[in-house]
């Protein structure tokens, strides 16, 4: 009913918002169970050592962006669009942001939430593929926080609007950097460890989900490649690495169209990493045009398919379930890690949410 008071929770992992804050981020960040799958004690030993010794380096990466990640800037901005869109389309709502490992965190959006008093509490990830090391994370902490759930929002790797915006920013980007020939478009996604996704994560899977249906809205020519970037540690990741791909396009003569695939919102691994550490990899590799797509950010159809998203979970039938772009599981049934054990429905117009092919 549109008399209901709806809030609207938005997940993200969070960042630092000054140099003291790096290494408790860091801290908070390795501590979790989803992250480093080893026992408590060893966990908490690693993440001490781990956040201690990488502090230095994570402060002078987040100095060149003011001392601290835009994250939080940058999904306050997202929240208020979809705020405004939700009342554009008479629904009384108020939008909260729910960080994992840094402010503001699940316990206090829990407790401005009881103050405002909603009827319905609907929760958005702003990760549009399923991991286990993200969303489940981020909906397992605001369950122990005590947080409501009325409708929960689990993936959308491929939803129209979603592959639509994706496809038109790497467009315009080719236009802007002056629509070079011989393109490679590499669409790069945080990395996660082999073993991770062998122990039945879908996030691979949904993240070549979503390149299969952005390549399907680009020019026929172009070549498309899904690579990971951000690996820390000693384990093996899954690939190809951004880097090796970046190396491999400068060896082909390509001109590279890198877009941050899995990455909603400006922050360190797009405007250090891809802006500043793999351009340099482009440069002394001979790479004759490197063109870095802008992440979602503000798109007016992404903002459009996050009001999509909470409209379906309202009236989701099957709420608080875990409900995908089609309302059932997108995961083949080898995938444990996936939440959603039902059907998909028939994509219906007036939910937009549809699927790309």
């Amino acid at each position: 009913m549109m008399t209901d008071k709806i809030a609207v929770v938005l997940f993200n992992l969070g960042g630092p918002d000054g140099p003291d804050a790096v290494q408790p981020f860091l801290k908070n960040l390795f501590s979790d169970k989803a992250i480093i799958r080893a026992p408590g004690p060893i966990r908490w030993m690693l993440a001490n050592l781990i956040s201690a010794s990488r502090a230095k380096s994570a402060r002078e990466n987040y100095a060149k962006m003011g001392g601290g990640s835009p994250l939080l800037p940058e999904t306050e901005a997202q929240a208020k669009a979809l705020e405004v869109e939700l009342t554009k389309r008479g629904w009384v709502a108020k939008t909260f942001i729910a960080m994992r490992y840094w402010k503001p965190f699940a316990q206090d959006t829990v407790q401005k939430i009881e103050l405002w008093a909603p009827t319905k509490v609907i929760l958005l990830p702003l990760y549009p593929q399923f991991s286990t090391t993200t969303t489940a994370s981020s909906l397992l902490d605001w369950r122990k926080s005590g947080g409501r759930a009325d409708g929960v929002v689990c993936c959308y790797p491929t939803a129209a609007k979603l592959v639509s915006a994706h496809a038109a920013k790497i467009l315009e980007a080719w236009r802007q950097g002056g629509e070079p020939s011989n393109v490679r478009v590499l669409l790069s996604a945080h990395g996660l460890p082999e073993n991770v996704i062998k122990s039945g994560d879908p996030y691979q899977s949904q993240v070549e989900k979503t390149a299969e249906a952005v390549r399907a809205e680009l020019p026929a020519d172009w070549e498309v490649t899904v690579c990971y970037q951000s690996k820390v540690g000693p384990l093996k990741w899954i690939g190809p690495a951004t880097d090796e791909a970046i190396i491999e396009g400068a060896r082909a003569n390509k001109a590279l169209i890198v877009s941050p695939i899995a990455f909603v919102s400006e922050h360190i691994e797009t405007l250090v990493e891809l802006d500043e550490e793999y351009k340099h990899v482009a440069e002394e590799n001979g790479v004759r045009s490197y063109i870095r797509v802008p992440a979602l950010g503000l798109d007016p159809l992404f903002i459009e398919l996050l009001g999509d998203l909470v409209e379906s979970a309202l009236q989701d039938p099957l709420s608080p379930s875990p409900m995908s772009e089609c309302g059932g599981r997108l995961c083949s049934s080898s995938f444990a890690g996936c939440p959603n054990q039902r059907a998909c429905r028939t994509p219906s117009p007036s939910n937009a949410l549809g699927m790309s092919a």
